[in-house]
């Protein structure tokens, strides 16, 4: 309680600190002699003595100005001046807080035409929207935009398609300023043409619901991509057909629409070549959104085995069959009414073939193990979302349908250290909610909220494994026909609050009162079917029903600054949870009930014109789930045999972070630099007892700790004599964990160290080039054991465009992978692909002809280290792809 108490100390103390030094707005409005508002002037404020720009703005469509004051400077040195096209300029004192308003002459000027040259791409800022002009960072090979973001500086875009601003996460794309997609936006990067495209604008401080603007603290960022004025005017589409050997196919047929009331991004696509259509429907954001509802979904439990994704391209190692029918459409209807429609429909077909080698370095100790592995995975994937939206200045409502079903369904012939093991694994998934938000600002300029939230989820698993696997440990020694396990863990969920927020001149404060409820079964067995048909527990203790429920009742007193210079946040929840479980099989009736305080403070302080200053701090008390209280076994793949005590988890997060970022956009330069701390402790450990042929996890009653700290820091510049943009990374990532390991106490230290380079320039408007560098050191350790595991990785990509008329096009581009590890030969890999696009005006059509992987690599090892764990893997790749596609625009 001490330690709370000084805590609280120190926010209110930071918080009083900021407030004190919090500097004022000079603003006013700018009209003419008619009284008329003049738009787009431009206002500066000037030095008197020097007679030097302290800063500046443009007037908004109502001729409305706000000038941030500079720190540091007295206000009767300064002076406001305004000038605007076609009317005298002036200038004025400015006298403690009043308005400076100007009134505007006319002014008659009669000027020479003046045409301006440029090829410098310039970056364009008005208030927190900065603005990329597409054609300035364009190249003729680029197709989509999303081919365009990942070249403007300042904005990097992960493997998985997730874009960064200045190393900041963006919250979502909108499209002509209408969010179509939410946090699904690689729909969106990687299906709209570029050509029609005029800006991509980021927008910094986003706050989407207008009812909260400039009252709650708000550092997202989002983008923005402003439609052509002619794109908005008619369907706008590009489709596409290929075929190719051995055998394969890609096809794409889209249809968009961006009109003011009417926008849509429908498209069927299918394909064998190694592009995973469910790339496009990741959820970008989805942890804001799992936090939002406060509610942790059920993982699934079973699986084959585990086998590492290999960190190459999808389509260097994909054997698919995919279609996919996607739907996305939005009506805008008059008072900011706003009607959408997300469905999707995707059928996949997989195959994998691997081999692994794992080994386990305990001390005195050294386990290994080998799997061969033929995978055939199926699925079938359904979703739909309805939402009805109202954004007014001062009337906000959403609601949110959803439907999901997922059904799957895993064929394996594998190999373990000599065994056979057939697997056949089900999985059905099926799940809806809806999500219930209003938010209305009263008379008295208090906004009030209501919010509800309820779901429903449940996953049946069913895996088969065939004859006789370790017939030792499951059917003492005797023949048998199968060994079956099932799970299922349904769950019904709600989260219902109301908020009261009051907005001051400096300060917003809001109170909230809700409650939630959690209501869950874990149901399982492990079956054993003999020979005679006949089926039996595989022991005693292989059984669960367990019954689970979770009520919280939480009020929380929350402080917002939404200024201009400092914007922070506070939040003080507390929290009442009463958690009951048991399990008539094993006796088991248990109940914990806590009181929780779970404070969190952000702060964003601008530093400078363009540079701003983040820091956060959490502490948050967490349970444990269902999942980690049952008390009958449960094989979860087929070497690993887990079972838990009956004590619930209790874990205390500690996490602090700090981040400074800074911009230049007149010389296009950004560069952010970030560091972070977390502590987690609990009050249990996991104990294994590992052997050649399967694992054993209990759960014993010992507290644990782990802790990690990371530093990062990006830059990215656009070069304008060498027309590039150079970008670069570093991190450097520690981690500290305790196991135990055949009841052996193991603390292991892991250290990443990553670095990456990257360069895109024009090097004439005919040739194109890129290339970018990631290399990792990976270094794990434990204090009983005097052995260190080493690995380093280096990753390059290259690519070259030659553009020699506007109908001829040539593409080559490579990829390096190397892996070094002592004890180890070292892994050497390069990957070559080729194509030549051919475009008849006459017919508005592009052909091309391409060469996947034209060297033919058919096989990829790799190496990956954890604690003390070993994995090398051998992958089989699909090989050499050759492809003619026709390509043609709506």
């Amino acid at each position: 309680m001490h330690f709370m108490r000084s805590f609280i100390l120190l926010l209110c103390g930071l918080l009083f600190s900021a407030l004190c030094f919090a500097q004022g707005n000079i603003h006013g409005t700018v009209k003419d002699s008619a009284g008329k508002a003049v738009p787009f002037a431009t206002v500066s404020l000037k030095n008197k003595a020097s007679n030097t720009i302290v800063t500046y703005t443009v007037t908004d469509a109502k001729g409305a100005y706000n000038l941030a004051t500079p720190s540091g400077q007295s206000l009767d040195s300064l002076l406001v001046e305004v000038r605007s096209m076609g009317y005298k300029s002036q200038a004025k004192s400015i006298i403690g807080t009043a308005p400076v308003d100007f009134v505007l002459k006319t002014s008659v000027n009669q000027l020479q035409a003046v045409v301006i040259k440029s090829s410098r791409p310039v970056l364009r800022v008005n208030g927190d929207t900065l603005s990329y002009k597409v054609s300035e960072f364009a190249n003729p090979q680029d197709r989509t935009i999303g081919e365009v973001i990942k070249k403007l500086p300042g904005i990097t875009v992960a493997a998985d398609g997730t874009i960064s601003y200045n190393n900041k996460p963006i919250s979502t794309v909108y499209i002509g300023g209408d969010n179509l997609l939410d946090d699904k936006y690689s729909i969106a990067t990687n299906t709209i043409p570029q050509g029609v495209v005029d800006k991509v604008q980021v927008l910094q401080n986003n706050q989407p619901i207008k009812a909260l603007q400039n009252k709650v603290m708000s550092d997202d960022v989002a983008l923005n991509l402003d439609i052509k004025k002619g794109a908005k005017l008619q369907m706008v589409g590009q489709e596409s057909v290929g075929a190719g050997v051995p055998g394969n196919y890609d096809v794409e047929l889209n249809a968009m629409m961006f009109k003011d009331k009417y926008k849509a991004i429908n498209y069927l696509n299918g394909n064998n070549i190694g592009y995973d259509l469910t790339q496009d429907l990741l959820s970008h954001n989805r942890s804001d959104y799992m936090q939002r509802i406060d509610n942790t979904v059920p993982a699934t439990v079973l699986s084959l085995g585990s086998v590492n994704t290999p960190a190459l391209a999808e389509n260097r190692y994909l054997f698919n069959q995919a279609g996919i029918l996607n739907l996305n459409n939005l009506v805008n209807l008059k008072k900011g009414v706003q009607l959408k429609m997300n469905a999707y429909y995707l059928h996949d077909t997989q195959k994998q073939d691997y081999s692994q080698r794992t080994t386990i370095f305990l001390p005195g100790d050294t386990v290994h193990y080998t799997e061969t592995q033929h995978n055939q995975y199926r699925r079938d994937i359904f979703h739909a979302e309805f939402t009805t939206n109202v954004n007014q200045d001062k009337y906000y409502l959403n609601d949110v349908l959803l439907m999901d079903a997922n059904r799957s369904e895993w064929n394996s012939a594998l190999n373990t250290n000599g065994s056979l093991v057939s697997q056949n694994f089900k999985d059905n998934a099926f799940s809806f909610s809806n999500e219930f938000n209003i938010i209305k600002t009263l008379k008295s300029t208090y906004v009030i909220q209501a919010y509800s939230y309820f779901s429903h989820t449940t996953e049946p698993e069913n895996r088969v494994i065939q004859s006789n696997y370790n017939d030792s440990l499951f059917n003492h020694g005797n023949p048998y026909s199968q060994l079956v396990q099932a799970v299922n863990v349904p769950t019904w969920y709600t989260n219902n609050y109301f908020s009261f927020k009051i907005p001051g001149n400096v300060v917003t404060q809001s109170f909230r009162a809700g409650f939630s409820v959690q209501s869950q079964m874990l149901t399982s067995n492990l079956g054993v079917v003999q020979n005679n048909n006949s089926v039996n527990l595989e022991s005693d203790s292989a059984l669960n029903h367990l019954n689970w429920t979770k009520k919280k009742v939480y009020t929380e007193l929350a402080y917002d600054i939404p200024g201009d210079k400092l914007k922070a946040n506070l939040t003080m929840p507390l929290i009442f949870q009463q958690i009951n479980y048991s399990d008539t099989t094993y006796a088991l009736n248990r109940s914990l009930t806590r009181l929780y305080f779970n404070p969190q403070f952000r702060m964003k302080y601008q530093v400078g014109m363009e540079n701003y200053l983040n820091l956060a701090y959490s502490y948050r008390n967490q349970v444990g789930s269902i999942e980690d209280i049952y008390q009958g076994s449960i094989l979860t793949d087929y070497r690993s045999l887990y079972a838990n005590s009956p004590d619930l988890t209790l874990q205390q997060n500690q996490a602090a972070a700090v981040g400074f970022n800074y911009r230049k956009a007149l010389t296009l330069f950004f560069f952010s630099i970030n560091a972070q701390y977390n502590h987690t402790s609990s009050n249990n450990i996991a104990s294994s007892i590992i052997t050649n042929n399967i694992e054993q996890r209990v759960m014993l009653p010992y507290p644990n700790s782990t802790d990690s700290w990371t530093l990062s820091s990006s830059a990215s510049k656009y070069v304008f004599a060498l027309r590039t943009t150079l970008s670069g990374g570093i991190q450097w990532q520690s981690n500290r964990s305790v196991q135990i390991q055949n009841n052996v106490l193991l603390p292991f230290n892991t250290t990443t160290e990553t670095l990456s380079f990257g360069a895109d320039t024009k090097v004439t408007d005919q040739v194109n080039f890129s290339y970018k560098a990631t290399g990792s050191q990976i270094e794990s350790h434990s204090a009983v054991d005097a052995s260190a595991f080493h690995v380093d990785q280096l990753q390059q990509q290259a690519s070259l465009f030659y553009n020699p008329t506007d109908e001829l096009q040539f593409k080559l581009a490579g990829e390096h992978y190397f892996t070094r590890q002592q004890g180890n030969p070292d892994l050497k890999y390069f990957f070559a692909d080729a194509s030549a696009k051919f475009r008849i005006k006459k017919w508005k059509t592009d052909f091309e002809l391409s060469a996947v992987n034209f060297l033919n690599v058919k096989t990829y090892n790799a190496l990956y280290l954890s604690a003390n764990t070993l994995i090398a893997n051998s992958y089989t790749l699909p090989g050499r792809i050759v492809l003619l596609k026709a390509m043609f625009n709506l």
